[in-house]
C-alpha cells in the first residue's frame, strides 16, 4: 500500500477537464439538463485510488454521526433519523490529491449542468460508512439549513461495490417519484443542496462513501 500511494503521489492528478468531458459520464444528454434531480460521472477514480482512499478512510477515528435540530439542545445522535459512522477527512499533503480530484469533478458537472456560482467546499470531506449489522441509514434530509457554511452542490463518491452490501440506496425524492443513483465502485454523483434525498437501510454488508458540500454566493 505504501508503494501504491507513492506510485501515485508522483504521478500528475487527473486534469479537472478533459479533452471530451462527456466520455466518462454514463448518462445520455437528455439527462444533462439544469433541472436534473442529480447527475453523475462514472468511473471518477480507479481502483486501486479507491483502494487508497478506503485504507486512508479506515485510519480515521469514526464516531456515530448526529443529526441538527431546530430545538435549543442543537447537533444530537437520533437513530431514528440517522445512524452512520462518520469520520473528517482533513485537507492535507496526503489527502491533497483527493480533494483535487473531487474538486474537478464536482466543478465539471456543475459547470455543464447546474452552474451554480459556486467557490470550493464548504467543509472537510466526510467518510461515511453504513454497516448491515446495525441497520445504517439517513432518513429524508436536505443538505442545507441552519448552517455555519452555505452548501449548494451536494457529492457523493460511492466507495463500496453495489455487490458488498444490500439496501443502502441513495434516493432522491423527485416530484412524485423517487430516483435512485447508481451503485457502481467509483461513480461521483452530484446533486442540489436542496434536494430531498435519503439513504435506505443497510441490510446486509457495508457501504462506504465520501461525502462533500461545495459553497458559493447566495442562490439568486
Amino acid at each position: 500500500m505504501a508503494s501504491l500511494r507513492a506510485n501515485l503521489l508522483r504521478r500528475r492528478i487527473r486534469p479537472y477537464f478533459p479533452d471530451r468531458f462527456g466520455l466518462p459520464v454514463s448518462m445520455s444528454e437528455l439527462d444533462f439538463h439544469p433541472t436534473s434531480t442529480f447527475i453523475i460521472w462514472a468511473n471518477a477514480f480507479s481502483p486501486d485510488e479507491l483502494a487508497m482512499i478506503e485504507a486512508y478512510g479506515d485510519r480515521l477515528t469514526a464516531e456515530k454521526a448526529t443529526v441538527g435540530s431546530d430545538q435549543a439542545e442543537g447537533m444530537r445522535v437520533r437513530d431514528n433519523i440517522r445512524v452512520t459512522q462518520t469520520a473528517w477527512m482533513e485537507a492535507s499533503a496526503e489527502s491533497k490529491w483527493i480533494y483535487d480530484r473531487i474538486q474537478g469533478v464536482a466543478r465539471g458537472l456543475n459547470d455543464r449542468v447546474y452552474q451554480f456560482a459556486i467557490s470550493g467546499f464548504s467543509e472537510h470531506l466526510q467518510y461515511t460508512v453504513y454497516h448491515g449489522a446495525e441497520g445504517g441509514h439517513y432518513d429524508w434530509h436536505v443538505d442545507h439549513g441552519p448552517l455555519r457554511t452555505r452548501r449548494k452542490l451536494s457529492i457523493s463518491v460511492q466507495l463500496s461495490d453495489g455487490s458488498q452490501y444490500e439496501g443502502c440506496d441513495l434516493q432522491f425524492q423527485a416530484g412524485n417519484q423517487i430516483e435512485t443513483a447508481p451503485r457502481e465502485r467509483g461513480t461521483v454523483i452530484a446533486f442540489p443542496s436542496y434536494v430531498l434525498h435519503r439513504v435506505t437501510p443497510c441490510t446486509k454488508g457495508t457501504r462506504k462513501a465520501i461525502v462533500a458540500w461545495t459553497t458559493g454566493p447566495q442562490f439568486k
